[in-house]
């Protein structure tokens, strides 16, 4: 966001007249809009290790079709290794994905509605103060 002064041209003068006062309520709008705005740069960092997981999962799966049904497959469960039965690992890795496509759908969702609600906000602020603001991020 930036806020800081700089020149203006003769166009934005006359289009801006007076200076515009920032008042409590916008000020808490530009303060809202600055929180929501980091909340998604952290939602997408996450979102993007959510992808990576389920592009990995997917890369196991793909692997142990390849595995003979009567070997026992290593699976890591918290900080240790496990040898379980094929078809129990394909049936571990199966709820693993689920649940981190879950994760990924839930984690989709609240970035809309923050970015919903940066919107409404932008348009109250561009409103308000015109070209002196700049809200893109």
């Amino acid at each position: 966001m930036n806020l800081s002064r700089r020149m203006l041209t003769k166009e934005e003068e006359d289009a801006v007249g007076d200076e515009i006062e920032v008042r409590r309520e916008d000020q808490d709008k530009i303060n809202k809009f600055s929180r929501l705005h980091s909340h998604v740069l952290t939602l997408e960092e996450e979102l993007q290790a959510k992808n990576k997981e389920k592009e990995e999962l997917d890369d196991i799966t793909t692997e142990l079709e390849l595995a003979d049904e009567d070997e026992l497959v290593p699976y890591k469960i918290g900080d240790a290794f496990f040898h379980v039965p094929l078809e129990r690992a394909q049936e571990l890795l199966g709820v693993s994905a689920a649940k981190v496509e879950q994760e990924i759908e839930e984690l989709e969702d609240k970035m809309g509605t923050i970015r919903e609600e940066m919107a409404g906000l932008k348009i109250d602020l561009y409103a308000r103060f015109g070209k002196t603001i700049n809200l893109e991020t």
